[in-house]
């Protein structure tokens, strides 16, 4: 057999997630989990996102290695002024709708060019939960598709719901007073497997008077391609999710469960696979080295991740809460993180806390988190973050900000007991007694228990005989290579 027919008996998947950080970096974890399993790869990116990727990581940083390629597709929105300016996320929303479906089916096509022997036939896809297209151009092509969501369980079930809640009449809401008046606290006890689940524990694309609001018209047409996939992949284990997986398995098609995926990915040695990776912006490597320098279990690590945006005032109270403390952090402040574009922490602030604080701009959040100077994180509760330190062991303050977040906050906090919650309206005072009492109060040490059990349940899982494990073997043999 010569080396062309050989190549075309390889399977090959493409990969296409949603793009930004977070979807980004999960999906590559997934990709090369099936790199390794003997898969040809194609990692679909927007040419704005290859370009940024370059540009953090260096100009040779994407070309991929051997049987492992990337391609790029438009995103048919406007050039930004500027390459780290962050892409506007309704306008992100309306473009993955309109622009991506027919550049997509276009590179399908082209993959599998006959007339090109040098990579095998697209046989499978894997496309983010919230780019639905690609559910639509693999339908149209005959192959499988299985759509990967990188959110937790319980808020890929709020997400299920909100054509539901639109058609009782619960959302878009009357008037702003909604927000205001307590009825955010109304409980909605008729979503499977979700218990004492008030209005504000939902996706928070559900709070607006807008029936034309974007994003929750956005999920509500993503939604409807769902049951339509051949699978949906979760990056979560089932002893953390088991009642919500078990309501979802009743109107989805086969679930697979393969988290954690970066200590699933962790694995993979050789190929040259260590080396890929797509960071959007330049990490700082001197974070491990401060951390070092730290005795152990005594920093707060902050991190609100790649997309949160808050006010200046907020940051402000951030600032004192820590200094109030008195504890040694390590906090990740986006050159973007504030809205108006003006990061100015108050001198007094700086001048207080240079002896036991480190600001950066970025890091490895995973190398951080399992350093053992970590006592806590101050996170938005985005679901890669929330994985990441349930692995490590590391329990968490929880100030979510939008989307799926406040439903991981409300599981993190009140199911499995690992997390604090500061309010909406960030108050130094609240950011300042919830570091104590993560640090050295005895709810921080029940939180500590709680996480470290499930931190022994999530390593279970993903090991050889564990259900992570088995989930992904089935996933390749009873979908992906169907």
């Amino acid at each position: 057999m010569n080396c062309g027919a050989r190549m075309s008996d390889k399977p090959h998947v493409v990969c296409i997630p949603l793009p930004v950080q977070s979807h980004i970096n999960a999906m590559l974890s997934v990709a090369k989990l099936l790199h390794q399993r003997g898969f040809y790869i194609t990692f679909v990116n927007t040419e704005y996102t290859q370009n940024r990727i370059i540009k953090s990581r260096g100009l040779n940083s994407l070309n991929g290695t051997h049987n492992f390629q990337f391609k790029t597709i438009p995103d048919g929105m406007p050039p930004s002024s500027h390459i780290d300016a962050p892409q506007d996320l309704p306008s992100l929303c309306i473009a993955v709708c309109k622009n991506f479906l027919t550049p997509f089916c276009n590179l399908l096509s082209q993959l599998n060019d006959a007339s090109s022997h040098s990579i095998p036939p697209v046989s499978c896809v894997i496309g983010d939960g919230c780019m639905s297209f690609s559910v639509q151009a693999a339908l149209q092509f005959g192959i499988p598709i299985a759509q990967f969501w990188p959110v937790s369980a319980c808020s890929l079930i709020g997400f299920m719901h909100f054509r539901e809640l639109v058609e009782r009449g619960v959302t878009p809401f009357k008037d702003e007073s909604y927000l205001t008046n307590g009825c955010l606290e109304t409980i909605i006890d008729w979503i499977p497997g979700m218990k004492n689940i008030r209005l504000k524990d939902l996706p928070s694309f559900i709070r607006t008077t807008d029936p034309n609001d974007i994003f929750l018209n956005f999920f509500i047409q993503q939604m409807k391609w769902t049951p339509k996939a051949s699978a949906i992949i979760l990056n979560t284990y089932d002893a953390l999710d088991q009642e919500v997986l078990d309501a979802l398995s009743c109107f989805l098609p086969p679930i697979y469960t393969i988290g954690p995926l970066h200590l699933f990915a962790r694995q993979i040695n050789g190929g040259g696979l260590e080396e890929i990776a797509t960071n959007l912006w330049e990490e700082n490597g001197e974070c491990i080295n401060w951390l070092d320098s730290k005795e152990s279990n005594s920093v707060i690590y902050i991190n609100f991740g790649s997309l949160t945006v808050m006010t200046l005032h907020h940051l402000t109270e951030f600032a004192w809460g820590l200094a109030n403390s008195k504890k040694p952090f390590l906090w990740i402040i986006r050159p973007d993180l504030v809205d108006d574009g003006s990061i100015i922490l108050p001198h007094d602030f700086l001048e207080e806390t240079k002896e036991r604080g480190m600001i950066a701009s970025w890091c490895s959040q995973e190398e951080v988190l399992k350093h053992p100077s970590i006592k806590g994180f101050l996170t938005h509760n985005g679901w890669n973050s929330t994985m990441e330190s349930i692995s490590a062991g590391v329990p968490m303050i929880s100030r979510p900000f939008f989307g799926d977040q406040q439903t991981t906050c409300r599981y993190c906090c009140v199911e499995w007991g690992i997390a604090l919650e500061i309010d909406d309206d960030v108050k130094r005072d609240q950011v300042e007694s919830c570091i104590k009492e993560l640090m050295e109060g005895k709810k921080g040490e029940e939180m500590k228990k709680n996480i470290m059990e499930l931190k022994r349940k999530a390593k279970e899982s993903y090991i050889p005989g564990g259900s992570s494990y088995l989930n992904f073997d089935k996933l390749v043999v009873e979908i992906l290579l169907s």
